[in-house]
């Protein structure tokens, strides 16, 4: 018998279109119980009400999205898998006198699109260190990167591993200013649905180190009452061919079966299937 899953990642040409159809052919390769078809919808603030209505089985979701959606009492959504991390960042000019994120105080800084997640983290991340910038928001994110080039900004905010505008600059030039390890202990302090992520040496031109940040994780959800069997299928073939998904997709090396059980919030919040596999492989306790 061949179940069949439907995966809502979100409209075509972003990042989470581009997952899904690594995640799903990689399954797909892997385990012949089960076949994942992908379907495009709006994103993640439409994938949690088709998984909590039951019009998909398997959805992507955002960071700050998935963490206030599992933070809710009673929620029927579970973890099949983390995605992975987006830590933080500032960028800066190769010759910008900016060497921590205090130097930007009172200094214009771009934040990102309205209503964007990585805005909103951004300026959790100042208001934490009680840092008062000028913001400044767009309405495309490729207005950003010119911004910082001539000057009108002194920094750019951004996150996560292939972010488009953080490829372009730092192939000019461009360099990181993130959290302290200080910082990021007051920021996790006043922000506890954070946590503390780590940008993986060489994600950008000239980026020869990790750095250390703050951000959140983007799941693979499930919906409400996913058969065990099914999702123990789609764990074991997941983890089984972590290289293969790795190989597809630069991004993708974060979405391991160690990586989904630190990043979890709780051990009970991840689908009982899924554990039930974890435990196989000594991830979880008997």
């Amino acid at each position: 018998m061949v179940f069949s899953l439907v995966l809502g990642t979100a409209t075509p040409g972003g990042g989470f279109p581009v997952y899904g159809a690594a995640f799903a052919e990689t399954v797909n390769a892997q385990e012949p119980q089960l076949r994942i078809e992908t379907r495009n919808t709006k994103g993640s603030t439409e994938n949690v009400p088709l998984l909590e209505a039951g019009k998909i089985d398997l959805g992507l979701v955002a960071g700050e999205l998935a963490a206030a959606e599992l933070a809710k009492p009673g929620t029927g959504l579970r973890i099949v898998a983390a995605m992975y991390a987006s830590p933080g960042m500032f960028m800066v000019r190769g010759d910008s006198p900016v060497r921590s994120i205090a130097d930007l105080k009172g200094k214009p800084v771009v934040l990102g699109t309205q209503g964007s997640g990585i805005t909103v983290l951004g300026r959790l991340v100042l208001s934490s260190l009680e840092i008062k910038i000028t913001e400044l928001t767009l309405e495309k994110a490729a207005d950003g990167p010119p911004m910082l080039e001539d000057g009108r900004a002194a920094a750019l905010w951004g996150a996560g591993v292939g972010w488009p505008a953080f490829t372009a600059l730092a192939k000019s030039g461009a360099r990181f200013v993130g959290p302290s390890a200080d910082e990021v202990k007051r920021i996790l302090t006043k922000q506890p649905s954070l946590q503390a992520v780590t940008l993986p040496a060489r994600s950008y031109a000239g980026q020869d180190a990790p750095l250390s940040s703050v951000g959140s994780w983007s799941y693979v959800f499930s919906r409400p009452g996913l058969p065990e069997e099914q999702a123990y299928l789609l764990a074991r073939a997941l983890h089984k061919a972590e290289g293969a998904l790795a190989a597809r997709l630069e991004q993708a090396k974060e979405t391991t079966a160690a990586n989904t059980v630190a990043a979890a919030p709780r051990a009970e919040l991840i689908h009982p299937g899924v554990q039930k596999y974890f435990r196989e492989i000594g991830l979880l306790r008997q």
